[in-house]
Order: C-alpha cells, then sequence, then structure tokens
C-alpha cells in the first residue's frame, strides 16, 4: 500500500454561539456510525461544545452502520457559519500543508508559518441526516475551496463566487464529515466516504484508505 501520514491542525478559534432545533451528532469511524446522543431543543452551543460533542464518550451505543454514497449525495446540505478560522495543518512528519500552485496542495517541511495555507472551516447540516458533522474548507481570505477527487488523487482547490448556501449532488465534493476521537480528528469524504484527507508519501494532499492511525488529524491551539 501506498504510504499515508496523518495531519495536525494548529488553529485560531474563534468563539461564538449557535442554536440548534435538533441534533443527533455521530462519532463514527471508516463511514460507519458508532455513537449517538441527543441534544436538547434549541440549545445554544459553542465551538469548543462541537468538539466536545464530537469527542463524547458517554454517548448511546448503536449498531455500525454506513451510508451509502448515493444516499449522501442526494441529500441537500445547508450552511450554518464557519466554526474554525486560520488553522494550519501539519502531518505527522512535521510537514505543513503549503500551495503546490493554483490548484493542489503539498506538504513540505517549513521554518516561516507564512508559507503555510491558512483554512477556515465551514459547518453544514444536512435536510435528511443530521447525524454527522458535514464541513467545507476553505483557504483564509480567499474563495479557494478544498475539492475531493477519486482516491489517490490530488484534493483540488476550486474558486467560488461565495461559500455556498445549500450543497447536493457533485458539489459533495466540497463537503467532509469532520470526526474526532479524543485527540485525534478525520475528515471523511462526503463523495467518497470510505477515503480520508491524507498526506501521501509524494507529499500531494489526496484522498486516502487506510487505518484511523495513519489518517488521524490533532487540533493544536495557536497560542500565536
Amino acid at each position: 500500500m501506498d504510504q499515508s501520514v496523518s495531519l495536525s491542525i494548529s488553529e485560531i478559534s474563534k468563539t461564538s454561539k449557535l442554536t440548534f432545533k435538533q441534533s443527533i451528532v455521530v462519532v463514527s469511524t471508516n463511514g460507519k456510525v458508532l455513537k449517538k446522543r441527543r441534544l436538547s431543543l434549541s440549545q445554544s452551543i459553542t465551538d469548543n461544545n462541537l468538539e466536545a460533542i464530537a469527542n463524547d464518550s458517554e454517548e448511546e451505543i448503536i449498531k455500525p452502520r454506513s451510508a451509502p454514497f448515493s444516499f449522501l449525495s442526494n441529500m441537500t446540505y445547508h450552511f450554518i457559519r464557519i466554526i474554525k478560522h486560520e488553522f494550519i495543518l501539519n502531518d505527522t512528519l512535521n510537514q505543513t500543508i503549503i500551495r503546490a500552485n493554483d490548484q493542489y496542495l503539498t506538504a513540505a517541511a517549513i521554518h516561516n508559518l507564512d508559507e503555510a495555507v491558512k483554512f477556515d472551516m465551514g459547518a453544514y447540516m444536512s435536510s435528511k441526516d443530521d447525524t454527522k458533522v458535514p464541513v467545507i474548507l476553505r483557504i483564509s481570505k480567499t474563495q479557494l475551496y478544498v475539492s475531493a477527487q477519486d482516491e489517490d488523487q490530488p484534493v483540488l482547490l476550486k474558486e467560488m463566487p461565495e461559500i455556498p448556501k445549500t450543497i447536493t449532488g457533485s458539489d459533495t465534493n466540497f463537503l467532509f464529515f469532520w470526526e474526532t476521537h479524543g485527540t485525534k480528528n478525520y475528515f471523511v469524504s462526503v463523495a467518497h466516504p470510505n477515503l480520508f484527507i491524507a498526506t501521501k508519501h509524494d507529499n500531494w494532499v489526496c484522498l486516502a484508505k487506510g487505518l484511523p492511525s495513519i489518517t488521524d488529524f490533532q487540533i493544536l491551539e495557536n497560542q500565536a
């Protein structure tokens, strides 16, 4: 198998509040649902609460299942808001995600963090299935968004005039399920539910299969 390495996130997080009428949060691995918890009606939560919910070990254990691609791609996802601002992706080799060119991302060892790509994360909710946390990744201060391709193909940077208010069909390539387990975080493609964002042995940022140990992220607060 091609080697993949995990990523970590250094971020500047801005706290604000968001109210859900109703939400069910599922923690899953490799696209399979493992745990479930229902939030109370009109519960106001912060960015830190979102992370705590995804990492909560006191959730109801349910039978593992996975949603087929046709079901996921036919759903409509509605934009909520940006929940993380200007975070940096680093892999387990201490390489940082940078721009390879106008379309692609790569990982490299750098000494000046000004060269690093900074990302914003936007949260969405589904019209039919509110059991996961779909997010979109945007390069900060631009309208360039990360878009998934097929397995082992580099992710693309695509420009849009603004962040999509609704996403469905083929546009689900822009969405990833954000999952956390303890300090580990994962980004699973909505369009390809068995594929994770990873950096491959050739350092391109792409989609890859693999065990959680080679596809996990760690979120580190940026103290700068």
